[in-house]
């Protein structure tokens, strides 16, 4: 539901328009003149530094869960070993002392030599120039494990991608409040000018007037004082423009000097601001109830996991390779090995039950963390409507007392000139019409930065599908 903040424009003294208050009325839809910040929306969402941070860390946290799906693939790596060495121990192999007696007695029966006498050996444990190069293949057959990793690593996505959510919206709101006090501060400096050239008519009657020797030299003076407290004024108003712009443009992370587009509809704007007359504000769209609801769930696949610590694991492995001392690679030195490998845990020192414990406690500290944050956030939103309420209820007294001063200025010059109100009363009622002025200003654009405040707390802002 929207309540409209249309109404006949009121012409004010200077040229200037300000909208009077009108019935409320149903609208829907972003309208025409808002085109300007829309775009500045989407130019801050699509550069804002913040933002781009944000983005970095959702594609981390994809590249994780694409690495946790990677690992029921099989991995193939070339292994390669090379030893040498000389010394330490060796075996006795005496083959002389066993079988030269035996050949001994073999060459006399036989007469003959056919059995010559051996020496005995020595064989050392050290290899000597001794290669083993392979490829082994492992693959995991069954890890439980591997399943939650995956499913956890999803689920760390999700809660990026609503931190990311979470801050486009906060940026949006940023943006438009930024925005809102441009625009502001460019009206101010516009009230502040229109009061400087009043002033500086009052100075140039009663500067006239002093000259046909009907005014009053204290007349003077004072319209010197005002001019120079109007300047002041008026300083301070561009430097809220300075400001103002500084701080939208490291928003959207642009050169603080570059212009800003002011072709922004403020009534339009005031047409279809967001109320809630039909019940309290709700807070359960919100990225981060989302966001907090996902880490419960994810804590729970964390719990599931740790209960089922006593599933055994199993993988295979598969070695072609090649193994042989003095780099030789023929048929002989060629092998394959393979086999299996099955891990059963048996005792760990009930660390896994304490595991299991630690993961309850921060599962319940998850569910009792999302109910006080959805209490908060909806009483945020409740205060965000009341506030709404509030500014358009004071924008409407403020338009009520610019016409009002309007009037008053218009009657109190035209006596002034008539010669049947002082001068001091055409300085305030001129002060009283610059106050009212910006207090009109102000106002109304506290009405639009209040509806955006309101916008973020009920996360009712629709961006457009790419950015979905």
């Amino acid at each position: 539901m929207a309540l409209a903040m249309s109404g006949p424009l009121h012409a004010q003294s200077d040229g200037t328009t300000v909208a009077a208050p009108a019935r409320p009325s149903t609208q829907t839809g972003v309208v025409a003149g808002q085109d300007a910040l829309e775009l500045y929306i989407q130019q801050g969402i699509d550069s804002n530094l913040v933002m781009q941070q944000k983005n970095v860390s959702l594609d981390k946290a994809l590249l994780a869960l694409r690495r946790a799906r990677s690992l029921y693939a099989p991995t193939i790596a070339f292994q390669t070993l090379y030893q040498t060495g000389d010394g330490g121990r060796d075996i006795p192999l005496p083959l002389g002392d066993l079988l030269n007696g035996a050949y001994a007695t073999l060459n006399q029966l036989t007469n003959s030599n056919a059995f010559p006498q051996l020496e005995n050996q020595s064989i050392n444990f050290f290899p000597r120039n001794f290669y083993d190069a392979k490829v082994r293949t492992t693959i995991p057959i069954y890890d439980k494990d591997l399943a939650y990793n995956k499913q956890i690593s999803g689920q760390q996505v999700q809660l990026q991608e609503f931190e990311v959510a979470a801050y486009r919206r906060e940026l949006v709101k940023e943006i438009k409040l930024a925005y809102y006090d441009h625009l502001r501060a460019l009206q101010a400096v516009a009230i502040q000018r229109s009061a400087l050239g009043l002033a500086g008519e009052g100075k140039r009657v009663n500067q006239k007037l002093l000259d046909n020797g009907k005014g009053l030299p204290a007349y003077l003076l004072r319209a010197e004082s005002e001019i120079a407290a109007v300047e002041a004024q008026l300083t301070q108003a561009a430097q809220q423009v300075d400001n103002a712009r500084l701080y939208f443009n490291m928003l959207l992370n642009r050169p603080a000097t570059a212009a800003i587009d002011t072709s922004f509809n403020e009534e339009s704007a005031l047409h279809s601001i967001p109320m809630l007359p039909n019940g309290p504000a709700s807070a359960q769209q919100r990225e981060e109830l989302q966001s907090l609801a996902a880490y419960i769930r994810l804590n729970e696949t964390v719990l599931k996991m740790n209960k089922q610590f006593f599933l055994p694991k199993l993988g295979g492995f598969l070695d072609l390779g090649s193994q042989a001392e003095g780099f030789r690679f023929n048929k002989q030195s060629r092998y394959y090995l393979t086999g299996l490998q099955l891990d059963i845990p048996i005792f760990s020192g009930q660390r896994n039950k304490m595991t299991i414990t630690e993961t309850n406690l921060n599962l319940r500290n998850a569910q009792l963390n999302l109910q006080q944050v959805s209490q908060q956030l909806n009483l945020s939103a409740q205060v965000a409507t009341n506030n709404l309420t509030a500014a358009w209820k004071t924008y409407q007294s403020t338009t009520v007392q610019l016409n009002a001063a309007e009037t008053y200025q218009r009657l109190i010059d035209r006596g002034y000139q008539a010669g049947t109100n002082t001068y001091i009363e055409t300085v305030d009622a001129r002060n009283q019409l610059t106050t009212a002025r910006l207090a009109a200003t102000i106002n109304k654009y506290n009405v639009l930065q209040a509806a955006a405040v309101l916008e973020r707390e009920t996360a009712a802002y629709s961006f457009p599908t790419k950015n979905q």
